[in-house]
């Protein structure tokens, strides 16, 4: 089962330029529009929107994209 996320968790994830990472901003439970990709988030499959700590854009990752960051 993948794992679940909250707002402010410190996450990463891998991009076509290597390893990111950023912090969870919230958790996506509906159809979703983000920069115009129809994210198909719902309440059994959600995604989460996180904001890279490099760029400060938001994308839409489903759980197992993600990794937790332990501080």
């Amino acid at each position: 089962m993948a794992e679940k996320f909250n707002k402010g968790d410190k996450v990463k994830w891998n991009t076509s330029q290597g390893e990111t990472t950023g912090e969870v901003e919230k958790t996506l439970t509906s159809p979703t529009e983000i920069k115009g990709h129809q994210v198909a988030a719902s309440k059994d499959n959600p995604e989460y929107l996180v904001k890279s700590e490099k760029t400060g854009k938001e994308a839409a990752h489903k759980p197992d994209a993600l990794e937790k960051i332990e501080e």
